[in-house]
């Protein structure tokens, strides 16, 4: 690669996460749909600009991410949703070395579904320890670890996954116009 692509390629990934960073800061703050049960959120596609920025490297993974986070400060979500929202600088790193090392994952629908549902797993499981940890005043009890299990953990594998899928079919179409 010369060094005039090698610099293009720069400026576009640079301008790329721009864009998902401004669409991370302004889904929570004025899409429509927002759903708050205690510590937990779900905003229709929220996680859409971190899947793609995870599709594109590591490094546009974290801008985003950290992006995403500030979307959810600046909205003013409860501060244990804005945690949350920073947990899921682990799920877009883990995700994005895994495909920069398996960028084949992706041309296979059962290994694709493997791969959301493996990167989603890790998505909830540090979200409902960032709710568990901050929540906890106390002494455990079976039935709120099963409410946050429910909510948090499922809720985010569910959410995680459907915003993977409108992701992955939005980075595939901009590849196929010759965006990305």
């Amino acid at each position: 690669m010369s060094s005039l692509q090698a610099s293009r390629r720069h400026v576009q990934n640079l301008t790329i996460s721009a864009l998902l960073i401004a669409f991370g800061i302004a889904i929570p703050m004025f899409m429509p749909i927002k759903l708050i049960i205690g510590p937990a959120s779900y905003t229709l596609a929220s996680h859409v600009p971190l899947f793609i920025a995870l599709f594109i490297s590591p490094a546009v993974a974290v801008a985003v991410a950290l992006g995403t986070t500030l979307g959810f400060f600046f909205a003013g979500f409860p501060f244990v949703i804005v945690v949350r929202a920073l947990t899921q600088l682990v799920f877009v790193l883990i995700g994005a070395y895994w495909l920069q090392k398996s960028p084949k994952l992706l041309d296979n629908a059962k290994l694709t579904f493997g791969f959301a549902v493996g990167i989603n797993l890790i998505h909830a499981l540090f979200e409902f320890l960032a709710v568990l940890v901050l929540t906890n005043a106390g002494a455990l009890s079976a039935s709120y670890v099963g409410v946050l299990v429910g909510l948090i953990g499922l809720g985010t594998l569910v959410h995680g996954t459907i915003d993977f899928y409108l992701a992955l079919y939005c980075w595939r179409f901009l590849k196929r116009i010759g965006s990305l």
